[in-house]
């Protein structure tokens, strides 16, 4: 695994998002339920934010719960539910030690009182952290953020306050949840999975993609450094020759 003093400290993501699967398999593999699964993630995610943090990243998303992942048994839902409520609590102060701001995208308000309440909490304490802003997705999906997005813009130009002939790619991603971040460079995926199930959908366009059969529980801020150094290897293009690049 590459080491932190491997890598470029000029080529860091600004924005790195992490779809973490594979809790439910890693705990099946040690022959427990699924939840111990998600409760063994939380040990990943303190590592993985910590060592974002120490890199230089500025703004690091976490997709903690789909939109779809409502359709899960209500038990384990529900178990979740828990888990969030007591996780937040408990890294608070650990997130105000290290000025790391808390922000939640998603559809919020569909989470029990008491997560909304916590995520509240947190989000107004940890408000001044300047580090690193950690991005929590939660009931969230790229396809409700479009959808949300349209319906707002519709309402302004309905209104007479957005002329539908001015509407750009600017425009649209001011109504996005990440309305006032940069797009993430750099989407990890866990478990091995070779998709970026409904993340995320417009901010990825043109976001480098790096897929690891690594388990979210086993994640640890080295493989992090592989991400980000197999990051560092490509050449972002953009729709441009390498030899425009040069030039340029």
């Amino acid at each position: 695994m590459a080491a932190r003093s491997e890598l470029d400290t000029q080529n860091i993501p600004a924005h790195v998002a992490v779809i973490m699967d594979g809790n439910g398999r890693w705990a099946k593999q040690k022959g427990g339920l699924r939840i111990f699964g998600h409760q063994s993630a939380i040990t990943a995610v303190r590592d993985t934010v910590e060592g974002a943090a120490e890199l230089g990243v500025q703004y690091l998303t976490l997709y903690a719960f789909s939109t779809e992942n409502w359709a899960r048994p209500k038990h384990e839902v529900m178990a979740l539910m828990q888990l969030l409520v007591h996780t937040i609590r408990q890294e608070t102060p650990t997130l105000l030690k290290n000025s790391i701001r808390l922000e939640a995208i998603g559809e919020i308000t569909s989470l029990p009182e008491s997560c909304q309440r916590e995520l509240r909490e947190s989000m107004e304490l940890t408000k001044a952290g300047t580090r690193m802003t950690l991005v929590l997705a939660l009931s969230y999906s790229g396809r409700w953020d479009l959808t949300q997005a349209a319906k707002r813009l519709a309402v302004e130009v309905a209104a007479g306050r957005v002329r539908a002939e001015e509407v750009t790619e600017q425009t649209i991603a001011g109504y996005l949840a990440t309305a006032g971040m940069p797009d993430p460079e750099l989407l990890i995926r866990t478990s091995g999975e070779q998709r970026i199930s409904n993340f995320l959908l417009w901010q990825l366009a043109y976001t480098e993609l790096y897929i690891t059969d690594v388990l979210w529980p086993d994640f640890r801020r080295e493989h992090l450094y592989d991400a980000i150094q197999a990051y560092q290897r490509r050449e972002r293009r953009f729709g441009k020759t390498s030899e425009q690049l040069t030039v340029s």
